[in-house]
């Protein structure tokens, strides 16, 4: 009798337990859209996320599933973005500009609402202050910020980006070496000679690093450096032209005025494997070289945004206003999103990210494509009208819920 006490009491247990449905998630994101060009996803799918990586990609979930569900019907479900062409190095110096001064931004007010869960500051350290870089703000920011180290030791601190005998390839490259984990590459930045010495101690330092990658802003020259010699003689596959729909004096540009066509040698080193990124910038983005560009098939490789207090309020605003602007001159959006993760995430050699493969740490965009009546403007002004505009929904980084415009996650864990 007890014995078959104990087997009803059992049974009991088990059906009570049972109510409670075993929950295999951390979150579950239901009935978005995914788009995760590397995979070659692009249609109706729920994701799974557990341990802060991304557990589970298909159709029909179960959202019992999840200890959190959000809810993305109507949204598109993305990679976390990727912006290769920022300036984070913020502190309290007036005097310094980018380099710890008061013209760049701490990444994390500026990242999460738009998407975007890693960035990599453009060059606004050298070898020299880089440690202070990683100590002020890589290591105290929830985004993931990477680093071009400039060539020139002080980094971007005005003037200083003029002085040849402080661009030292061999520093650089001990730099890197040493801090591999946050270094992905070097940064020429500013230089205003008709010169060829710094892109050449950029890619040498570039070299001595174990093969990564350089960004190249040129600054301006008269005459200025012809972009043909800079591409087929000084750079190498891989390496990275920034600022490329840029049209100022002192600059050549890609796309030939009269013909309104991207110039021939600008595709065979498209074929080379120089990468173009935009850059936007402030004054380093213009509709007469990108719409034409586009209108020739002539897409960029990476979407970045060049953040800088200055340029987050004039044209360029942030990431997913670029990325809308591309979309009003014609890219599709999977293309836009493609030139915003796992391109960028290839261009510098971290792989890993930028994709929504099992495995991968799980960062993750949420976005609405907004329909409306838009005006995307340049810095000259010039505006193109448009209907749509993307929006962010929600932030997940390395699996953590950081940022939630709607409250669409259920049930709601704000963190404080």
């Amino acid at each position: 009798m007890l014995k078959k006490n104990i087997v009803v009491l059992m049974l009991g247990l088990a059906g009570l337990l049972g109510v409670a449905h075993a929950q295999t998630y951390s979150i579950v994101i239901k009935g978005g859209h995914v788009i995760d060009p590397k995979n070659n996803i692009d249609g109706l799918m729920d994701v799974a996320i557990n341990d802060g990586k991304i557990a589970k990609v298909a159709k029909d979930i179960d959202a019992k599933d999840g200890r959190q569900v959000v809810d993305a019907k109507g949204l598109y479900v993305t990679p976390g973005l990727i912006d290769i062409h920022t300036h984070n190095f913020f502190g309290t110096q007036p005097d310094h500009q980018y380099e710890n001064g008061n013209l760049a931004l701490p990444p994390d007010g500026f990242t999460f609402r738009n998407g975007v869960t890693t960035v990599v500051d453009a060059g606004s350290s050298g070898w020299r202050t880089f440690p202070t870089f990683k100590a002020q703000t890589i290591d105290e920011s929830q985004t993931r910020v990477l680093a071009f180290i400039n060539i020139v030791g002080e980094g971007m601190r005005g003037g200083y980006e003029q002085n040849l005998n402080d661009m030292d390839p061999k520093m650089s490259a001990l730099v890197a070496r040493k801090y591999k984990k946050y270094v992905v590459g070097f940064k020429l930045a500013h230089y205003e000679g008709h010169d060829w010495t710094p892109a050449d101690r950029a890619v040498e330092a570039g070299k001595l690093a174990g093969g990564l990658p350089v960004m190249v802003d040129f600054g301006g020259s008269v005459p200025p450096l012809p972009l043909e010699e800079l591409f087929m003689k000084h750079l190498r596959p891989g390496d990275i032209f920034t600022h490329c729909f840029g049209q100022l004096n002192g600059r050549e540009y890609i796309v030939d005025l009269k013909t309104q066509k991207v110039k021939p040698f600008v595709w065979e080193a498209r074929k080379k494997g120089i990468v173009f990124d935009v850059g936007y910038g402030g004054i380093s983005f213009a509709y007469s070289q990108a719409i034409p560009a586009i209108k020739d098939g002539f897409f960029p490789n990476s979407i970045s945004t060049d953040i800088h207090t200055g340029s987050m309020n004039n044209a360029m605003k942030d990431m997913l206003t670029t990325m809308s602007k591309f979309l009003a001159m014609g890219m599709e959006l999977k293309s836009v999103i493609k030139a915003s993760t796992s391109n960028p995430a290839a261009e510098i050699k971290r792989e890993e990210l930028g994709n929504l493969s099992v495995g991968a740490e799980a960062d993750v965009a949420v976005l609405n494509v907004r329909e409306g009546k838009f005006g995307y403007f340049d810095y000259t002004g010039r505006k193109v009208e448009a209907t749509k505009k993307l929006e962010c929904e929600l932030t997940l980084r390395a699996g953590k819920i950081v940022y939630d415009l709607n409250g669409i996650v259920t049930p709601m864990v704000l963190s404080k």
